[in-house]
């Protein structure tokens, strides 16, 4: 059976414990053992050589050197990291060994809560299968991005909100190496009603299964 652990906190406009639960019962239904916390400390617990996956569910929040390391260690070394919005791409903004990790940081969100598309970049890939084009309602997530990343879903910007970023093509979806451990990143669900969409919830559900170990 795998294992994966599941850490939450930050801020709580992002409804991280409400995620938590959401996420938890995703991975329990695909028969994972689940260990939640709510502390970066279990980063640096000894049974983390033993986690498949690591889902981080924290918003800005800070991290001790001795968890980002320990962390970004037990990925390196095989255990995979998947996560969505500012709870993974926006955690920890003072930890760069964090960001280059995870393939890209938050930056803005012009206008707030609005109506966007997401284009399906990579349907072939079985992340994406099956999945269309879909229109989503929520923060846009500007970000700056690893070019490394295999960008699975994009965005384009209209420039309503901030003119000078009209058509910009952005990545919501992508998955990543780091070292012998898989990284998947979702830019989709500013709060747990999010994990109603169906192909939210589909891409997410997939891409946790796919960066574990």
């Amino acid at each position: 059976m795998p294992k994966a652990l599941i850490v939450w906190g930050g801020w709580s406009g992002h409804q991280p414990q409400e995620c938590a639960v959401l996420v938890r019962n995703m991975l329990t239904e695909d028969g994972f053992d689940v260990r939640v916390e709510d502390t970066t400390a279990a980063f640096t617990d000894d049974k983390l050589a033993d986690i498949d996956l690591i889902v981080p569910i924290v918003t800005m929040s800070t991290i001790q050197q001795d968890e980002v390391k320990a962390l970004c260690r037990a990925v390196e070394n095989g255990a995979g990291l998947a996560g969505f919005h500012g709870q993974m791409g926006d955690s920890f903004r003072d930890a760069v060994e964090y960001q280059f990790m995870v393939g890209g940081q938050w930056v803005a969100h012009p206008g707030n809560i609005i109506d966007y598309k997401v284009d399906i970049v990579r349907s072939q890939d079985a992340i994406m299968e099956g999945i269309e084009s879909f229109p989503y309602r929520s923060e846009q997530y500007y970000m700056h991005v690893d070019p490394s990343n295999e960008v699975l879903a994009t965005t384009t910007f209209s420039g309503e909100h901030a003119s000078w970023i009209n058509g910009v093509v952005m990545p919501v979806v992508w998955k990543r190496r780091h070292g012998k451990g898989r990284v998947f990143y979702s830019s989709l669900g500013h709060a747990a009603s999010e994990f109603e969409n169906a192909s939210m919830r589909t891409i997410m559900r997939r891409g946790l299964n796919w960066a574990s170990r």
